[in-house]
């Protein structure tokens, strides 16, 4: 009996800590900035914001997309994007008043913690949103770059 209740606890533990983000900082933040729109799992909102966990995989194994996915965060986009074959015509903030640590742990839970994307793929790190916020654009200009990242995936 002893073992099987210790099997259980065991089962439970593995549970709970699989439920445990990796990137905690990034999914307070997440939670706290962008869940609203896009929803805690990051699944979006129809009609409202995209589904960030759809484009974000593809664009975080490309130098250029992962570039994106900073200039996103950083500054915002606005304008009609297609994702996951929906429409979406919104306006996300910037949110350049975080640190550049938050908002790669933020990019980092929503590759990892809610994409799942594959290990092999490096997180992306300070340096890279220091890279972007040194190249300061406007929203519009997010959305262009975005462009061209869908237009040059396989």
């Amino acid at each position: 009996m002893k073992s099987v209740l210790g099997l259980a606890v065991a089962l439970v533990a593995t549970a709970v800590m699989a439920d445990e983000p990796r990137y905690s900082v990034g999914a307070d933040t997440f939670q706290a900035n962008c869940a609203v729109c896009h929803r805690a799992n990051g699944a979006g909102n129809p009609g409202l914001a995209p589904p960030v966990i759809a484009d974000a995989p593809k664009f975080a194994q490309s130098a250029e997309g992962r570039r994106q996915l900073a200039m996103t965060v950083l500054y915002g986009m606005y304008g009609e994007i297609t994702v996951a074959e929906r429409r979406y015509n919104f306006k996300m903030p910037e949110f350049s008043r975080f640190d550049d640590a938050t908002l790669a742990d933020v990019l980092n839970h929503v590759l990892f913690d809610l994409a799942h994307l594959d290990a092999a793929v490096a997180p992306l790190t300070v340096e890279d949103i220091a890279r972007e916020r040194a190249n300061a654009v406007d929203g519009a200009a997010v959305r262009a770059h975005r462009a061209a990242v869908i237009a040059a995936l396989p």
